[in-house]
Parts: structure tokens; sequence; C-alpha cells
């Protein structure tokens, strides 16, 4: 017994000296701290603090108490602050934050940059500028100067090379320290961020020469950049994160076109994904994808943009990359995707009009701010995201160079009125050779008919509404019945079964399939209004694929017509189809992965492309913009850039539209001339998840 005690009381008695030498001291975590800041504030490395704290490696939560060692950090502490306090100049403030300051503002107030900021200040990462918050100034220049190593000779400094590395899906420390031939001790010192874990987008700071491998194009992209763009590339700060919290209906597949991630990325960076998308959860994603402020902060002011002629032949090196050929123009009675081109040698100018409802007479006679009216008025949101799409088709003309003229005009739209009948009497309309606009429709017959007699086509961008048959007016949105045609077409075409399970509310669906779907097989109800799960089985047929629309929001119909169609999967070919968007599938009572096994299909009139030219433009914009183009933004962009190509195809714009369909980002154009005058557009793609959880075309 006595050994026992003698043995105890000198693991004791080491284990109290080793604490001692190590001078460790305690530390309660503040709100919204991380180990890896708490690790840069005492300048040790996280390994120092999970030696002590092994808890620590899932996370730490405030009011935790950590063992902090502080071996040496004291002395280089004090003597980094007494060399500060020394230089009377470079003594650190602390600001508080004011109501409308930004980052901007208080960068320029202190003459530091963005980068010095946030570094002495990590918490700015995560919340941003906020009112009464408390950052710390650093010394202007001071953070530059420590840069400098005096321990290294110049000659070994000049030979130093750092290699920044993003990291990719699946990829490991281990296979990212192979490839540079470092040991992953030496990537995480250099990045003590990815201690705990390896981000996917994160950009890790390699230390010696870059591997040889075969040259990619990212590394080509670099070779053609001048050194000045390189070296701005190379001192960017690794991908930072944000907290997303999820919103109603939203899905894998909406976060994934939000952030750009595949559903694996998503789940890697937030492993709760595993269980399902659930409303009101808090996600981790790469910042810059969502900014906060209004699109109209980045463009020039709308007053500049009025009533001013832009000449698309100036030269400009922004834009969109446009494929230059044509395939063909041959028309059929489905008629072949046509890439159009500037025609070559053609010098003749042509005229293109915007009518934007800005509606800025009522900005400047309202009390409200124009900061307030932003965030406030959604119709006025809407106007200048079609803006901002627009512009961005402008510059793509401008890098074609395309002899287009452009002037837009505030068209000072309500759901009644417009103030077109005054732009005509100013002649400002009727030598254009397109006008796109007004939104409304009443407004855009309105303006069709005035112009018909100067044979002027009018383009309806945003309209739904079935219009009234005028000759030169073109509705660029398909109609409902259209969109609804398009996916029965299909089915038939493909010499489908087709059953309809639909719920006895949706009165308006069973009345249009009986009347413009013949052929149509409606499966039986029960008395209280559910699904006759038998007769369904027995409505399908064995040698053919059964394509089975489904149109109700009850959810255990929904949930029996799903389990149903698996069961019936083992003996035959079938597919769930909807009509238009269900937002019972969207909850989380609705297996994500029964849908793909059903390979859900649905019509749409947008696709859901990876293109290159499809990326470019989502690059571009948020390169020009600070944030994703919604569907707003890249309409205006769509109906904007192919009114400009069919202008210059040595055809007027009726021409075009009778002969050519065309594709755009998101749009498909495939005019047609309707029975009882004017056109329309059947331009409608038929969608379907695929095995692999991507949606893929159909048609």
């Amino acid at each position: 017994m006595k050994y026992y005690s003698t043995l105890l009381f000198l693991v004791f008695f080491v284990t109290f000296s080793a604490f001692s030498q190590e001078k460790v001291i305690k530390y309660t975590v503040a709100n919204g701290e991380t180990v890896n800041q708490i690790a840069v504030k005492f300048k040790v490395t996280p390994y120092d603090i999970y030696a002590l704290n092994p808890d620590a490696r899932s996370g730490v939560k405030p009011n935790t108490v950590l063992l902090i060692p502080t071996n040496g950090t004291k002395s280089a502490a004090k003597s980094e602050t007494a060399a500060a306090k020394s230089k009377g100049n470079t003594k650190e403030v602390i600001h508080e934050v004011q109501p409308k300051e930004t980052f901007y503002s208080i960068e320029k107030k202190y003459g530091i940059s963005d980068e010095d900021l946030k570094a002495a200040n990590p918490v700015l990462e995560k919340t941003g500028v906020q009112i009464g918050q408390k950052l710390v100034i650093p010394a202007k220049g001071l953070a530059k100067k420590s840069v400098v190593n005096t321990d290294k000779p110049a000659k070994e400094k000049a030979q130093e090379k750092y290699v920044y590395h993003d990291v990719v899906a699946k990829e490991t420390k281990f296979s990212i320290a192979k490839q540079y031939g470092i040991t992953i001790e030496e990537l995480e010192k250099r990045n003590p961020e990815i201690v705990s874990s390896l981000p996917i987008g994160y950009r890790v700071t390699i230390k010696g020469k870059a591997p040889k491998t075969e040259t990619s194009s990212a590394a080509v992209a670099n070779v053609s950049k001048p050194a000045e763009t390189k070296k701005t590339e190379t001192s960017k700060k690794a991908t930072s994160y944000m907290d997303y919290q999820v919103k109603p209906k939203e899905t894998f597949y909406s976060l994934s076109r939000t952030f750009h991630l595949t559903q694996e990325e998503l789940t890697e960076l937030n492993p709760p994904l595993s269980e399902g998308v659930k409303e009101g959860m808090v996600l981790k994603v790469p910042t810059g994808y969502l900014a906060p402020a209004p699109i109209i902060a980045q463009q020039q002011p709308v007053e500049k943009a009025m009533e001013k002629s832009i000449d698309t032949s100036t030269e400009n090196t922004a834009g969109i990359k446009i494929v230059d050929k044509v395939k063909s123009e041959t028309v059929s009675a489905n008629p072949e995707v046509v890439e159009l081109t500037k025609k070559r040698g053609q010098n003749e100018r042509k005229k293109l009009v915007l009518l934007l409802p800005f509606n800025l007479n009522k900005m400047q006679n309202d009390t409200m701010s124009a900061a307030n009216r932003i965030k406030n008025d959604k119709f006025l949101n809407m106007t200048l995201d079609f803006y901002s799409g627009a512009m961005m088709a402008i510059d793509s003309a401008k890098t074609l160079k395309l002899p287009i003229d452009v002037a837009i005009y505030d068209s000072q739209e309500t759901k009644i009125n417009s103030n077109v009948s005054t732009l005509i009497s100013q002649n400002k309309l009727q030598d254009a050779n397109a006008v796109i606009g007004p939104f409304y429709q009443n407004n855009a017959e309105a303006t069709a008919n005035s112009l018909r007699l100067y044979n002027v086509p009018v383009i309806s961008p945003l309209s739904k509404d079935s219009a009234n048959p005028i000759d030169n007016l073109y509705q660029t949105i398909p109609s409902n019945d259209v969109v609804r045609n398009s996916v029965f077409d299909y089915m038939r075409s493909k010499n489908g079964n087709i059953v309809a399970v639909v719920d006895k509310k949706k009165e308006s669906v069973i009345s249009y399939i009986k009347q413009n779907q013949k052929g149509v097989v409606f499966a039986s109800l029960t008395e209280t209004g559910g699904l006759d799960v038998a007769n369904l089985k027995s409505l399908l047929l064995p040698n053919r694929m059964n394509y089975v629309v489904m149109e109700t929001g009850n959810t255990a119909m929904v949930k029996n017509t799903i389990k149903a169609l698996l069961d019936a999967q083992k003996s035959c070919q079938v597919q769930l189809v909807i009509l238009e968007p269900n937002s019972t599938l969207d909850t989380d009572e609705i297996s994500f992965d029964n849908l793909v096994k059903l390979k859900l299909m649905y019509p749409s009139v947008t696709r859901e492309s990876d293109e290159q030219g499809v990326l470019i433009f989502d690059k571009e914009y948020r390169l020009k913009n600070k944030i994703n183009p919604n569907t707003y933004a890249t309409r205006g962009f769509d109906v904007t850039f192919d009114t400009m190509m069919r202008l210059v195809q040595g055809k007027t714009y009726q021409e075009t539209t009778d002969l050519i369909t065309t594709e755009q980002v998101d749009n498909k154009f495939q005019f047609y001339r309707k029975e009882d005058g004017g056109h329309a557009n059947k331009g409608v793609y038929i969608l379907y998840y695929d095995s692999d959880l991507t949606l893929k075309v159909a048609n």
C-alpha cells in the first residue's frame, strides 16, 4: 500500500512539474471563438491546445475553460507590445462602429487595408461590421512591417517559393502533403485552420516548389495573366466561410445551385445534412455567394443609365465569351437549337430600346430613402435584377463589337399605366428595331398597338398572361398550358402509358387533362378521397414506360403513390411526373432518394446546365455584382442578348423568330405564330432527376 502511495505521489509531482514548466493558464472561451482564433491570440498552435484539452478537437462552446500553454509567449507578446508602443504613431486604436459605417469607410478613415482590419478582428469574417461593435484598429503599416523576417538572409528569402492549393472533393491532408513532398505536420503548421478538418474549397499555403504534374486548365489560364495579376491572386486569403440558415422549402438541389457545391460537398462541410435538409438548420458555406448589399450599390447610378445611348461597338474587355459559329439554320417540325453569330461584313447599325420600370419620379417625390425603398420594394428589386442581367448582355455585345445602339428608358409603370405614350410622342421608340418591355402585360400590349404601324417588334420579357392577338407582340415566357402540353407531348413521343393520380381538389388539372390530353387514364380514388393503390398498379403496363402524373398536395396520397410505384418497379418501368412545382415534395416526410429512384420528371421554362457558357456567365456576374444571378437577372441577360443577336443575323427580328430556335443561359426561345395573331414562346425543358442526384434535360 505504501508503495502505491509513493508511486501516486511521484506521478502527481511529475505532472505538476510539467505544468509548472510549461506555465499553463486557464482561459474562458468567448462567444463565437474557435480553437484556431485562441491559438492565434496566445501565439501557440492548435496542437498545443489539443494536447492539454483533448475534448476541444470536437469543438469548443462559450464559457468552456481551456488550459493554454504560455511558455515563451508572454515575453514575446510583451516585447511586441513594447515595440508597438515605442513607435508613437503605431499604437493600436479601439474604434466603436457607428451607424452607416462600412468596411470601406473604416479602412479609409484609418488608412489600413481590408486584410489588416480582418486579421486584427477575426470575428468580422463571420459577423461583418455591426453598429456598436468595438474593433481593434492595427497600427498603420505595422502589419506590413512585421512581415519582414530578419532571421534569414535576403538571398535565402528570395529563393523561397509559396504555392497555393485549393482543396477539392475527396482530397485528404495526406494526399496533399504527398503531392507537394511535405509532411502532414508541416502542412498543418502552415495552415492551423485545417487541423480539425479540411474544408472543400479551402486554399492551403504550401512552402516549396510546385509539384511536377500535367498542366491543368487553371495553370494554363494563369500563364496568360500578367505578373501583377498573379501576385494579387497569390496573396488572396484562403476561402472563408459563413453561417447560412436554411429557409422554408429549400432542398439539397436549391442549396447546391445557390452555393455551387454538390450534395456530397455540402454534407462534408455540414455532417448533420446526412439526415436531410431541415428548415432552420445553420449551415457552414463559403462566403461571397450571398451578399446582403443590393445590386444597385455595385452598378452605375440608375439615373445615368436612363435615356443614354450605348454604342456597343466600343472595345470592352469585360463580358461573356460567346461561341462564334452557326450550327445550322435548317428548320424542321422540331427546330434545331441554333447558336446565333454576328454576320461578317454587316455594317448596318441597329437600335434596341429597353423600357424598364425604375419609377424614378416616384422615388424622387417619396419621403422614403432610396436604401429603404430598395430594401422593401420587391418590384424595384426585380427591375434592378433584370437590369443587371441586361447590362451583362450589353457588355457581351460590346465585346463582340455588334453594331447595335442601346437606349434605356424609365417606363414609369404601374399595373394600369405607363409613360410609353409620352416616349412615343417624343419619337424615341418609332425608329427602334426592337423594344424590350414594358413588364406588365397590358402596358406591353398598349406599346405593341402603338408601334404596330411602324412594324416595331415589342418583346414582353416577364408576363405569363395570355396576350391579345397583336402581330408585333412577342411573349417570351411560355404560358401554363404550353408548359403542361410539352411534358405530355414528350411522354407520347416515347410511346408512354400515361396514368394520372389527381386529388379531387385539383379540379382545374382534371378539367385540363380531360379536355386536352386524350387517352390519359385516371387512377381511382377511395370513398374518403385517398388513392386506390390496387387500381393504380393494375393500370401499369409491363412492356411500356409508364408515366404516372401525380398532382396532389396531400402528403398521405404522395407517400402512397411513391410506395406503390417503387413496388411496381420490380415488374415494369415507371417514372413519376409532376406538372408544376409541388411544395409537399420538399418536406422532410418525403424521401428525396425515392424521388431519384423514380426519376422525378417535370416541365420547366428554365434549365439547369453546367455547360461552359453558363458557368462563365455565373462567374462573370458574381465578379461584377458580388452576388449570384437570380432568375430575373438571368432572364434579363437571356432576353436582351438573344434579341441583340437576332438583330444582326442579316434578317429582321420577325424573320429570325419564324426560322430559328435559340438557347441562352437558362432560357430557350422557340417562337411560333398563334392562330389568332401575335407570337408566343414554346421553349420548354423537360427535366428529371438522374441517379447521380443531378437534374438532366430529357428532351
